[in-house]
């Protein structure tokens, strides 16, 4: 190699050698501020959705047992044994054996409790002839039926941050957990005779004096993530959410979602 080209070749100096290292830990900078934030978004649409989840299936199995609470069987031939073939001039009648004036609803307010219940019986139609029963309790469990009949109960109530369920029988199981709060609300209506019917709505202390005019409830969950959530920098409306009662409160860094439902009583129309 000539003298002349060695004096050609030339390297970085320093000052460009720190611009290029600046860029680089800039750039890096950049693609972590990016991934951190994808991440807590990732996170917080992974935390609603695993609320409105748990809040849905809470949400159908209280609704199936508050649609079925107070049901009696329908006895189309009461003049006859039951095995009998029925026919069409066959005196049809509801059974008196259910108790559905006391077992039909109930419910407490602290601890917060809603307890249903309902009659449970072999169905005069049904897919499967070795299980003729449909109506089962909050764990999918049958009644023992005596005679032809039993009852079907199922109770929720909090304890701590899991939503149980206590069937008709065996210990209670939690149905979702993350729960914040859990309130029922029972629905009565007032004034029909009068021609006037208004909807009170009031707590289970109340209720409790005559539940026979109960015939809706609703159902608040105050549903929590699990992800730490930062409300330091937020505005105060940001800050707070309604609960269940109305009332803003902070959402002490977690995600909280309120979910409410109203269910009709089908049978307390018939009391």
């Amino acid at each position: 190699m000539s003298l002349l080209n060695r004096h050609r070749q030339t390297g970085a100096t320093l000052i460009e050698l720190m611009v290029g290292i600046t860029i680089g830990l800039l750039t890096i900078a950049v693609a972590i501020g990016a991934l951190m934030v994808s991440r807590g978004v990732a996170t917080s649409v992974s935390d609603v959705t695993g609320l409105q989840e748990q809040a849905s299936y809470a949400f159908r199995i209280i609704g199936q047992q508050l649609r079925q609470a107070g049901s009696i069987r329908l006895d189309l031939a009461s003049n006859k044994p039951d095995g009998v073939a029925i026919v069409p001039e066959d005196v049809v009648a509801f059974e008196t054996i259910f108790d559905s004036q006391n077992n039909t609803i109930a419910g407490l307010d602290s601890p917060s409790t809603l307890t249903v219940g309902a009659q449970a019986f072999n169905e005069p139609s049904f897919q499967d002839a070795s299980d003729p029963q449909l109506i089962r309790d909050c764990m999918r469990q049958k009644a023992t039926l005596v005679a032809g009949s039993g009852n079907i109960r199922s109770q929720f109530t909090l304890n701590g941050d899991q939503l149980m369920c206590q069937g008709s029988t065996g210990a209670a199981q939690a149905i979702i957990r993350n729960v914040s709060a859990f309130q029922v609300t029972y629905l009565i209506q007032e004034g029909a005779f009068l021609g006037a019917p208004t909807i009170r709505r009031v707590n289970a202390t109340t209720a409790a004096a005559d539940w026979t005019r109960v015939f809706g409830v609703e159902v608040c969950l105050d549903l929590m993530g699990d992800e730490r959530i930062d409300t330091q920098g937020a505005a105060a409306v940001d800050a707070q959410y309604r609960n269940c009662n109305g009332t803003l409160v902070n959402y002490g860094n977690r995600t909280h979602m309120v979910f409410r439902n109203v269910y009709q009583l089908r049978g307390q129309g018939r009391i």
